[in-house]
């Protein structure tokens, strides 16, 4: 091969190569357009609280990307939001919240997501939520009757807004595997199923006569109506831990709990059980105070991680409390 001949095979060579390179180069561009765009596009749903974020993300599965602005054992009547959080509500396809007043320090932000054309669910307003009568004005002749925002403690209603739930997911996010989300929520209403039994059959274990709740607020009242226990009273007489109770309260309490035969006061663990360890005093020390997840998931491995688990320690705990098991 002449000098010639080999210059122009070398100059072949090298444009095939830049060719080559030009093409893979490209095609690691389009890639990474596309995974960007991806990332862009995959469905975006915030919850408010950690409870119903356990169970927004029973329902979506993959299928969407799902934020939840409360941490674990926060106070759900508390707990306020960044400034990068409150951005996220707005860039939300929905909005999952509780409602009923419960978000006290969040509901603002949701409204104005609401405002700005986001999707939102008020989970509890659609749960057929009970009343609870509260002194909060000033005394007897002054109560009021408030909504009770609570409605997690009963499963059946769970179970109910599993499937409303994953009807708004349908209707409101795009690119979602309707029969994937179908099949989450028929199987995770199948385990509620089976948690409500469960309960039931612990719960036979206690007598009629000691079927009788005191809290450290009112809390669970769902429980009480579905699975037929009595509401004595709660240390602070509100559906929020943000309000204090006064001493004609406790002194109530007390004479209701000295009547009943009450021994026992149930407190959230996600507050300090000091509310309830005034009653201690009141009743001469002779007050069993016993540690719930009421309002909050744990972190995880810490005993109630997931919404079940929630529900069948506070179970279990709660018939050992009455019985004294």
């Amino acid at each position: 091969m002449n000098r010639a001949a080999a210059k122009q095979r070398v100059r072949v060579s090298a444009a095939r190569l830049r060719h080559l390179i030009v093409g893979l180069l490209a095609l690691a561009t389009a890639a990474a357009v596309s995974a960007c765009t991806t990332g862009e596009e995959h469905p975006r749903i915030v919850v408010t609280t950690n409870i119903l974020g356990d169970i927004t993300r029973e329902i979506v599965g993959d299928e969407a990307d799902v934020t939840v602005l409360m941490k674990p054992n926060a106070d759900p009547h508390s707990f306020g939001l960044t400034a990068v959080q409150a951005a996220e509500l707005e860039r939300a396809d929905l909005v999952v919240y509780n409602g009923l007043g419960l978000e006290e320090n969040v509901l603002r932000h949701v409204d104005a997501a609401r405002e700005s054309g986001v999707a939102t669910f008020a989970v509890g307003d659609a749960a057929d939520p009970l009343t609870f009568r509260t002194s909060d004005a000033g005394g007897p002749e002054e109560e009021e009757e408030q909504p009770d925002p609570h409605f997690w403690t009963d499963p059946d209603r769970v179970r109910k807004a599993t499937g409303l739930l994953a009807d708004r997911v349908i209707e409101h996010v795009d690119g979602v595997d309707v029969s994937a989300i179908r099949a989450h929520a028929d199987r995770y209403g199948e385990e509620l199923t089976d948690l409500t039994a469960w309960m039931e059959k612990s719960f036979d274990g206690v007598p009629e006569d000691q079927r009788a709740l005191v809290t450290n607020h009112h809390v669970f009242g769902y429980l009480a109506d579905r699975f037929g226990f009595r509401v004595i009273g709660a240390v602070i007489p509100s559906g929020t831990t943000l309000a204090s109770p006064s001493s004609s309260d406790l002194r109530s309490l007390t004479e209701a709990m000295e009547e009943a035969g009450v021994r026992t006061v149930f407190a959230d663990s996600s507050q300090p059980a000091r509310l309830a360890e005034v009653l201690r005093t009141e009743l001469g020390g002779r007050v069993q105070v016993v540690e719930l997840y009421s309002e909050s998931l744990t972190a995880e491995g810490e005993g109630a991680d997931t919404y079940l688990r929630m529900m069948r320690a506070n179970t279990t705990a709660m018939a050992n409390g009455l019985t004294g098991g």
